[in-house]
């Protein structure tokens, strides 16, 4: 009772102060390391946002393809019905997933589960079956990447991914790289793209909510922040691959932006006295506590206030 009494006096002070931010986009990317789609609202579930990667293409072994080995995926792009991104919205027989690329012919995915399981599937450390979408999709993957895969779909029935407990337990993805939400501020890519020669867009970091009006890495310490009701916890700093060196338009690899980001945002000039895994952080990975709980109303819109509750001293106090 009283903890519950306890963070109902941090909403109310944290409305009297006023927000720190607002939601300025919101991004889905239903396919793992293929182009997200902007959207207006997305409804919360217990593995992140609504459809965010249900899908994943797999390679002939079964392991997950990303942009790190196959940038050629940074040229596909993906689209849902607007009325999926209601709340309590369900597909019917002609809802698709449609998939478009260079050079391809259009090709749609029905929204309704595949009847057909494919086992021996593996993201990172995880390995479990998962929803064939059949061979059409198969070969249309493989013929835009050139080599033998698959599109597979999660498969909530059968599997669980959970959130590597050292930082958030009880938590659970789909087929995201290890955490629900991405959160990233305006202000830290302006602080970056005024360091680069050239600027980079917003889709080179996939975040899932990026954020505007406050101070440049502010969201580094954000430990508790409030979206439309709804409690979202930074658990971790969000380490970069390779990804943000490719070009999303082209699929093409260059040092940029983690060249500059070096300098500045890697462990040994953010957390000098901590551990050094030779790692460069750019924006939070969050959960979302209320997700775990039932009941209607779970959503966020584009222009939403961001409420901060609880920070962290400093960056090098984060989690990472």
């Amino acid at each position: 009772m009283m903890s519950i009494v306890h963070r109902d006096i941090e909403r109310v002070m944290a409305e009297v102060i006023g927000a720190a931010a607002k939601v300025k986009t919101i991004f889905v990317y239903p396919i793992k390391s293929c182009r997200g789609i902007s959207v207006s609202q997305a409804p919360i579930t217990s593995t992140g946002f609504r459809w965010d990667r249900q899908w994943l293409v797999v390679n002939s072994k079964g392991r997950a393809c990303t942009q790190r080995v196959e940038p050629k995926l940074a040229l596909v792009e993906v689209a849902l019905p607007t009325e999926a991104f209601s709340e309590g919205w369900e597909p019917n027989n002609d809802s698709y997933l449609v998939i478009r690329a260079p050079g391809m012919s259009p090709l749609k995915i029905p929204l309704s589960n595949p009847s057909e399981v494919t086992d021996g599937v593996s993201v990172w450390e995880w390995s479990g079956s998962a929803l064939d979408e059949g061979a059409e999709a198969a070969m249309w993957f493989s013929t835009h990447l050139g080599k033998p895969c698959r599109l597979v779909r999660f498969s909530e029935v059968k599997e669980m991914r959970v959130v590597d407990p050292k930082y958030a337990q009880g938590y659970k993805v789909m087929f995201s790289d290890g955490y629900p939400y991405l959160v990233l501020s305006q202000g830290s890519l302006n602080a970056l793209n005024s360091l680069l020669k050239e600027p980079v867009p917003v889709n080179r970091f996939r975040p899932n909510v990026l954020v505007d009006g406050c101070e440049p890495f502010a969201e580094d310490l954000w430990k508790e922040i409030r979206i439309s009701n709804l409690t979202f916890e930074g658990v971790k700093l969000c380490s970069r691959c390779k990804v943000p060196t490719i070009n999303q338009e082209t699929a093409v690899a260059g040092s940029e932006p983690t060249e500059t980001l070096t300098k500045f945002r890697s462990d040994k000039a953010l957390r000098p006295n901590k551990k050094q895994q030779g790692k460069v952080y750019f924006g939070q990975n969050m959960v979302c506590s209320d997700a775990l709980s039932r009941g209607k109303g779970k959503i966020i819109k584009v222009g939403d206030p961001v409420y901060v509750l609880k920070v962290v001293p400093s960056s090098a106090e984060a989690p990472a």
